[in-house]
């Protein structure tokens, strides 16, 4: 990563937290009624490593019931499902997606808001740590739900399971 993309992370993260994104953000309400709609979801960056969090999130999604779609070219099959190298071709050869719940670096951000437009999706959700403004605004202007800096396990289980 270099400088100024670390600095614009630096700047979105801090914007962010103090509510000063520009972006209105998925609140729990709507996160839980994401969540009750049974929502397909894309994991971006899906992994078979266990000590990777998207490896984690994608077992704890499908055994809660999810129809979830594996995106990562690295990956041929994922937990047994077959991968996808993007997420055009996860929808092309499997269907639309609900989620887009992004496990990839700050930079890649934008290009999976793009397609997750592109594809038809309803919500662009970047996982617990990643704040994306460009991302946020691709997404929010063409009408998806957004969600930032949350990890759909926890927000499932906190909505959801309780």
């Amino acid at each position: 990563m270099d400088r100024t993309s670390d600095h614009a992370r630096t700047a979105d993260m801090l914007d962010f937290q103090d509510g000063r994104l520009g972006i209105e953000m998925l609140d729990d309400a709507g996160i839980r009624e994401l969540f009750l709609a049974g929502p397909r979801i894309a994991v971006i960056g899906a992994s078979n490593n266990p000590i990777r969090a998207a490896h984690g999130v994608l077992i704890s999604l499908r055994q809660a019931g999810y129809d979830v779609v594996p995106v990562n070219p690295r990956e041929v099959i994922v937990d047994g499902l077959p991968c996808y190298p993007t997420l055009s071709a996860a929808v092309a050869a499997s269907g639309g997606v609900d989620i887009v719940d992004v496990f990839r670096r700050y930079e890649a951000c934008p290009g999976h808001a793009r397609e997750a437009v592109a594809v038809g999706a309803r919500c662009l959700w970047l996982q617990l740590g990643l704040v994306n403004r460009e991302a946020g605004m691709i997404a929010a202007t063409a009408g998806l739900a957004v969600v930032m800096n949350r990890c759909t396990v926890i927000e499932h289980d906190r909505l959801i399971r309780t």
